[in-house]
């Protein structure tokens, strides 16, 4: 049986945190609340949460702020930021902060939780194991997709957010290709692309320290007006769960 998913809804609106709280519980999600920082740390300390829906602005602190220490803290913790439609470099910010969406106000309910899902699902979050596994191997590193862990030649974690993990598996699964910013952001979110959203290139510059790249050992090269592409070769085997 599927554990219910529990999402932490941390705005300083009460009318937000009571709309989201009725419309996720309805759509099958146990749903806490916190209207500023402070309360969002103390539940942070005594709860166990799958994912964070966070506001930017907080009367007590800043959204990224605590985006910032949870990826220091707990760094496997799914975040959505709520922004305010015109705040891009807020947006650009929490992505690098390790944000794995975000979503302007105001927004659509539904549009929030069909996030939500996409997020949960790239992290994990209430699917099976399967018994054995189908991973890759790239320039010393292993994938283990269902697993959702990625090591070094070391065998040592590579510490990735959800959607970081994702976009790399979307590169693993066509290696060669030259991949657009929109075939990514459709293949990963499941949306189209705003012509400002640089989402995909926050994410794709991460993705590329985490792993080491550089000029001297390239794993991915970017085309100008194209798109990005893995150049390194990729391997699939089988591994025992």
């Amino acid at each position: 049986m599927q554990t219910q998913a529990h999402i932490l809804v941390v705005d300083d609106d009460r009318e937000i945190r009571t709309l989201l709280g009725r419309y996720l519980d309805g759509q099958g999600f146990r749903v806490s609340a916190a209207a500023d920082r402070s309360e969002c740390e103390k539940k942070l300390a005594t709860g166990h949460f799958d994912l964070i829906v966070l506001d930017v602005m907080l009367p007590d602190g800043s959204g990224l702020d605590i985006c910032r220490a949870l990826r220091d803290r707990k760094p496997h913790i799914p975040v959505i930021l709520l922004t305010a439609m015109k705040e891009d470099v807020d947006r650009i910010i929490g992505l690098e902060l390790g944000a794995d969406d975000y979503l302007g106000k105001p927004f659509n309910p539904r549009e929030l939780t069909a996030r939500i899902r996409a997020v949960l699902r790239r992290a994990g979050v209430g699917q099976e194991e399967a018994p054995s596994v189908r991973a890759y191997r790239f320039a010393g590193y292993i994938m283990e997709p269902a697993m959702r862990r990625v090591a070094n030649a070391a065998g040592q974690s590579v510490d990735l957010t959800g959607a970081e993990f994702d976009l790399l598996q979307v590169f693993l699964e066509r290696p060669g290709r030259l991949l657009s910013r929109d075939q990514l952001l459709d293949l990963t979110q499941n949306r189209e692309r705003d012509p400002l959203d640089r989402s995909i290139d926050v994410l794709m510059s991460r993705l590329r320290r985490k792993l080491g790249d550089n000029a001297e050992a390239p794993l991915f090269k970017t085309v100008r007006n194209g798109g990005y592409q893995l150049i390194v070769r990729v391997e699939t085997v089988d591994v025992a769960a």
